[in-house]
């Protein structure tokens, strides 16, 4: 968004200005609660739950709920604690996944698991979490049911991350149902909860929601090739993780289906965990590979989507605010 923006906060080019100034004056209200929510008697616990908020991130879901709203009653007063309980949502199940991956960074600091080991790191998730709920009490019985309905897809992912795909199941649509749950239902729900307490009609709330849904896969298909394709770790992440630990992601099953002899080495690489030679190996030979190509193919399909949805809606600026959503998830890929 246009106009200067807390560190951090996400920034979008093209959006009208007075829609921009509200958002980030609400996202600032946002931030101070979050800050506030995890707030402990008990000052390691303070510290632990600080610690992925300190680390920054876009807060790209209380930004959905945010413009979801504009589409109705932008200025009611719970939109501000329903922003923060999707984000202490996204942040409680940050900590618990990166005990799951045993990840070593996470926003380019090192992970909670990583400095205070995997017990705080479980407990900070739940206690972040607790937070949220405590909060989401005092939004009615229709908002935690919204949330203990994505609570539980967000588990579901996770489980079916872990477990893998089941014995005669395609990989592939494994691998696109954990995005579905994991993480497109949150970003889907952020929209329904902006349009649920922005007091937006029925119809507007299905379209967003659908729209964030196209939106959020498009988001996790986003990270996983820029796992690939980016050289630096501006991202907070060491480039080709997931290759390093055997994970399997859109372009490595792309280039798993070719046929061509070429690809015999690449393909032995993918779906193991690798030394630092052979990942270097294996993303050099990736970059240059098609599959690249057909992966940002397949984003930018869910991006169009997610656009489709929001052609429907009146030509107002949270519509044009969305849209540039889906032009920012398909240019940070590359």
């Amino acid at each position: 968004m246009s106009g200067a923006v807390p560190s951090g906060f996400l920034a979008l080019p093209r959006v009208d200005a007075a829609l921009a100034r509200e958002v980030e004056d609400n996202l600032e209200k946002v931030e101070n609660l979050l800050r506030e929510s995890v707030a402990s008697s008990d000052p390691l616990l303070t510290e632990a739950a600080s610690h992925l908020l300190a680390a920054g991130g876009k807060r790209f879901r209380a930004t959905l709920v945010l413009l979801a709203a504009h589409f109705g009653d932008p200025t009611v007063p719970d939109l501000i604690p329903a922003a923060a309980v999707v984000e202490l949502t996204h942040v409680a199940t940050l900590y618990h996944d990166d005990v799951m991956d045993e990840a070593d960074l996470r926003r380019g600091e090192p992970s909670a698991n990583q400095r205070w080991g995997n017990s705080i790191a479980i407990l900070t998730g739940d206690y972040v979490f607790a937070r949220a709920s405590e909060m989401l009490a005092d939004l009615g019985t229709e908002a935690v049911r919204l949330q203990a309905v994505t609570f539980a897809r967000l588990v579901q992912g996770q489980i079916l991350e872990t477990s893998g795909p089941p014995e005669g199941a395609d990989p592939l649509d494994h691998y696109l149902r954990v995005i579905s749950d994991k993480t497109a239902s949150l970003i889907a729900s952020s929209a329904e909860f902006g349009g649920m307490f922005g007091k937006v009609d029925p119809e507007t709330v299905g379209t967003v929601t659908r729209a964030c849904d196209a939106l959020g896969m498009a988001f996790q298909l986003a990270d996983d090739i820029l796992d690939v394709a980016s050289e630096s770790t501006d991202s907070g992440k060491t480039p080709g993780t997931d290759l390093r630990e055997g994970v399997l992601t859109l372009p490595m099953f792309y280039a798993l289906r070719s046929r061509d002899e070429a690809d015999a080495r690449l393909k032995s690489l993918l779906g193991r965990p690798l030394d630092d030679d052979e990942a270097e190996e294996a993303l050099a030979l990736l970059r240059v590979h098609p599959a690249m190509a057909e992966a940002e193919a397949t984003l930018r399909g869910w991006a169009d989507k997610a656009r489709a949805e929001l052609a429907t809606l009146p030509e107002v600026p949270a519509r044009e605010a969305f849209e540039s959503l889906c032009d920012y998830v398909v240019e940070r890929s590359g």
